[in-house]
């Protein structure tokens, strides 16, 4: 699994005209599923996520997780994080997963950042078309892949 964490002041998602997810201060979360992933990928990264300290404590160094400024986050699927664009101008999707593999991949990892959170996760809906508005709060941006764990 490949996630894009975005800290937010605020973040929402809109599909077909209506707002269906909107939070204030925490995570905006782009999720990629790929074919070599487990229900195991999405504990591993939804306890990351979690613990992930990208928040300013007193005195402004960031050294707060998600829990500890009682933040919220919105999980948007994205299966264009897996795309290959080595060869030509047309990205490749072949390493993502396929929505009977990704779709439960999907649920499991939004449950397992909400029980990591203690609070239930917003989120897009899989394989819609939604526009996602954000103000990134920093910029503070982070790249985590399950399948690359040193990062």
């Amino acid at each position: 699994m490949r996630a894009i964490i975005q800290r937010v002041s605020e973040a929402s998602v809109i599909i077909k005209e209506q707002k269906v997810a909107d939070i204030q201060q925490g995570l905006l979360v782009l999720l990629g599923i790929e074919i070599k992933d487990t229900k195991e990928d999405a504990l591993w990264l939804a306890n990351k996520i979690s613990a992930l300290r990208i928040f300013a404590d007193k005195e402004g160094v960031m050294n707060k997780s998600i829990t500890e400024i009682d933040g919220e986050i919105i999980v948007v699927s994205q299966f264009t994080l897996h795309a290959k664009t080595k060869k030509g101008n047309r990205p490749s999707y072949i390493k993502a997963a396929r929505p009977k593999q990704a779709i439960p991949l999907y649920e499991r990892f939004k449950e397992d950042l909400s029980i990591a959170i203690c609070k239930e996760v917003k989120s897009g809906e899989f394989a819609a078309d939604m526009k996602v508005s954000l103000t990134n709060d920093g910029p503070v941006t982070l790249i985590i892949d399950s399948r690359n764990r040193d990062l």
